[in-house]
């Protein structure tokens, strides 16, 4: 009854750190990325806010915008260099919470390890943001002060045609 006991808790433990880890990884396709941010993940984009995913919803809606074929490439680089970047820290982030939920279900935790592990993961977390809001600068950068603006009307109008024009797949 008392294994029973322990491989419940363990089980509801595990659960409880890696869900979490896993639905802020999984993603909505962006561009050859194909892993949503840990932020994204989070937010689930309750809005669209700083940390939204600016950059592809730019090229989402290069026509609208205006943008020249020199800005599309700078964007598409911009995108695909964040993915490369942060891809090790995921990799790195889903083995330290894995790591986590193999300490939990020890009879006794050692919770100096579990500590160590827990601000690993949250270095690893803030690194990432940190990432993804200097790529995001970047890309805002690359718009000229009217394509900014009219990137807001789009973004304060009707955001369902704003999120995902028609004929475009996710």
């Amino acid at each position: 009854m008392d294994r029973l006991r322990v491989a419940l808790w363990g089980s509801l433990v595990f659960l409880f750190l890696t869900v979490p880890a896993g639905l802020s990884l999984a993603e909505n396709r962006v561009g050859g990325f194909g892993r949503m941010s840990f932020a994204q993940g989070q937010r689930r984009h309750r809005g669209m806010g700083p940390e939204a995913p600016w950059i592809s919803i730019m090229l989402r809606h290069r026509s609208e915008l205006d943008l020249t074929a020199e800005q599309v490439a700078t964007l598409e680089k911009l995108r695909s260099d964040f993915g490369q970047q942060v891809a090790p820290k995921q990799e790195d982030l889903r083995n330290t919470e894995a790591e986590i939920a193999r300490l939990l279900p020890e009879k006794t935790v050692d919770l100096v390890q579990v500590r160590a592990k827990i601000e690993e993961a949250e270095r690893l977390r803030a690194e990432f943001r940190y990432l993804r809001i200097e790529a995001l600068e970047n890309g805002k950068s690359v718009l000229t002060a009217e394509q900014r603006d009219k990137l807001k009307n789009l973004a304060s109008s009707g955001h369902g045609r704003f999120r995902r024009p028609h004929g475009q797949p996710s």
